[in-house]
């Protein structure tokens, strides 16, 4: 009978061994962000240092290896991009690279699910791109980012150990977002009026105004008045933008406090443009 309870115990006793979470030598991460009209993902495991030799030692030169631990490094790509003026499609992808004593090999792989680069092949390769490895401060564990991202351009960094290599990537955001545009819905002065504050952000003044007369058109508020009046100061017409200020101060002042979001952006202005 003892045996028989000393084997019940010891059989409900292994789920708990089985389930125990402890802290892995290489924990999963994954950075996202948003870049004009683009999400770029990474999904990596991070490895430490740990007081080893990385470059030409845990990782050696030369060849290829999974930028991470664990499974394969992948990138994810929203929308189209383009890498060193290839074109590459919305998607995931691996990335693998081959680290060199003076140059780098990065490398997007159509094969996203790979355990590591053990079963990579070189067939199954997007791009190759050559970069400079940079010198950085010591970082323990491996970590990707998005940095420098504007609306057209975006790096993806890898820094581990004493070093970074970056992969450049070129956005399409004009170009998305003028087919947005097209096909956005006349119906409603918004739309229209979110075109123009884009344009008004890449100065693009004509285009601007002609979105912003759209949404006018549709129904007139005092934010609509407002942009026009912005982006025709933009284009040097401030004796036209004046009046238009003044308008937009006056329909703000029609609405509740909370909802006039840009009154002290339109008292400046009216200061600055006065007699101009």
């Amino acid at each position: 009978m003892k045996k028989l309870l000393l084997a019940v115990c010891c059989a409900l006793s292994f789920p708990a061994f089985a389930d125990l979470k402890l802290p892995a030598p290489s924990p999963g991460a994954k950075v996202m962000q948003t870049a004009g009209l683009t999400d770029i993902t990474i999904d990596y495991s991070s490895p430490a240092v740990k007081g080893r030799k990385i470059w030409g030692g845990l990782v050696p030169y030369d060849q290829v290896w999974r930028a991470g631990a664990n499974k394969a490094t992948n990138i994810t790509f929203s929308q189209p991009v383009v890498i060193d003026g290839k074109d590459v499609p919305a998607g995931t992808y691996a990335f693998f690279t081959i680290p060199g004593q003076k140059t780098w090999t990065l490398v997007l792989n159509k094969n996203a699910e790979q355990w590591g680069g053990f079963n990579y092949d070189q067939s199954t390769d997007l791009l190759r791109v050559t970069v400079t490895p940079q010198a950085i401060p010591m970082r323990e564990r491996l970590a990707y980012a998005v940095t420098n991202f504007t609306h057209d351009a975006a790096n993806i960094d890898l820094e581990w150990e004493k070093l970074r290599v970056t992969l450049p990537v070129k956005l399409k955001t004009a170009e998305q977002s003028e087919k947005n545009i097209v096909q956005a819905d006349g119906t409603a002065w918004q739309p229209m009026n979110n075109a123009a504050r884009y344009y008004l952000e890449i100065k693009d003044w004509a285009k601007g105004l002609a979105a912003i007369d759209k949404s006018i058109a549709t129904k007139e508020t005092w934010l609509n008045v407002w942009v026009k009046a912005q982006l025709l100061a933009g284009s040097g017409k401030v004796k036209d933008a004046y009046p238009l200020a003044e308008k937009a101060q006056t329909l703000g002042a029609a609405v509740p406090p909370a909802d006039f979001f840009y009154a002290e952006d339109i008292k400046k202005a009216l200061k600055e443009w006065k007699g101009k």
